[in-house]
């Protein structure tokens, strides 16, 4: 037999008393932390104002394919709705990108403030039409000559509109990009005051 044996009883106690002693501790610690019950493990309560945010987002993040196409199209149609708005009342929060801006709202109101042979191209177009469909010689020679006359007379005004309106706006905008601005307002030009949009908000004579 060896020598000195050692007693059964020491060794299990030993070990029993190491295992013992972790779970004790942990049993302390664990006791001495509080946590709201509703709480995510881990994580603090979150703040009233919090929890109703992420309800709201929740209850309208759609479910499905579908309910996200029909949330679409409501959006698409709230945005035209207010872009048609703002292209009746000038709103710049909610104009297409094509119009907004001072620079471009200046061209506008440059135009809308003085009448332009240009925009009387269509009722003159009509009449000038209609006088080369009567089967007159004499009648055809003035629509003829009156359509050369017509063209002259916007060529040579819008002329003139793109050279002051480029140096009214070199003078207020020296710092701004002013890019297109100017073929911008020759379009405007070509549209009765009555069909523009953004719809004209200065009268006529007034300066802009």
């Amino acid at each position: 037999m060896p020598p000195n044996p050692v007693p059964l009883g020491f060794v299990f106690r030993s070990r029993a008393k190491e295992e013992k002693a972790p779970a004790d501790k942990a049993q302390v610690t664990d006791s001495k932390q509080t946590r709201d019950p509703q709480a995510p493990k881990g994580r603090p309560t979150p703040k009233r104002s919090e929890a109703q945010t992420q309800r709201r987002s929740v209850a309208t993040t759609p479910t499905n394919r579908k309910e996200a196409a029909k949330r679409q199209r409501d959006d698409r149609r709230a945005a035209m709705e207010r872009q048609r708005q703002a292209l009746a009342s000038g709103d710049e929060r909610y104009l297409p990108a094509r119009d907004k801006g001072p620079v471009r709202k200046f061209a506008r109101d440059f135009v809308d403030s003085r009448f332009c042979i240009a925009e009387f191209f269509l009722p003159l177009a009509v009449v000038i039409l209609v006088l080369s469909m009567v089967r007159v010689g004499s009648l055809q020679n003035i629509a003829l000559l009156l359509w050369l006359v017509v063209i002259v007379m916007i060529v040579v005004d819008s002329i003139g509109i793109a050279i002051r309106l480029k140096k009214q706006l070199n003078a207020r905008f020296p710092d701004v990009p002013k890019k297109g601005a100017v073929p911008y307002a020759l379009m405007r030009t070509l549209q009765m005051r009555r069909l523009r949009l953004p719809k004209p908000q200065v009268k006529r004579g007034e300066r802009p």
